[in-house]
């Protein structure tokens, strides 16, 4: 979507019935910064699968639960209305969504 449009837009609408793949939809992006809503459903990422991000990116859950992990053994668990900023280059992972409902989050990468 053209961040520049004057159209609004309903976070919880369009959730797809089937989530046998996370949803990363584009909301926003205007130069640097890039907002995007992101659908899991008992989706992680993988065990590999590190995030080491050139950007820092500030992440709220809307709905659901949800778990991050880092890279020094710590992790935080995340409830609707829970947010949380992960620097540039702070390596993470999702090691949970809650398997029972839609997880949604809005990130926003600066």
């Amino acid at each position: 979507m053209d961040g520049h449009l004057l159209q609004p837009g309903n976070i919880f609408a369009s959730i797809p019935d089937n989530l046998q793949q996370e949803v990363l939809e584009q909301i926003v992006h205007a130069g640097q910064v890039k907002i995007e809503r992101i659908i899991s459903q008992g989706h992680t990422s993988p065990e590999s699968g590190w995030y080491d991000q050139e950007q820092g990116e500030w992440v709220i859950l809307l709905q659901g639960g949800a778990k991050i992990a880092f890279e020094d053994g710590s992790e935080t668990e995340l409830t609707a209305g829970d947010y949380i900023n992960i620097p540039a280059h702070t390596r993470h992972r999702v090691s949970w969504t809650d398997p029972e409902t839609e997880t949604i989050w809005l990130a926003v990468h600066y």
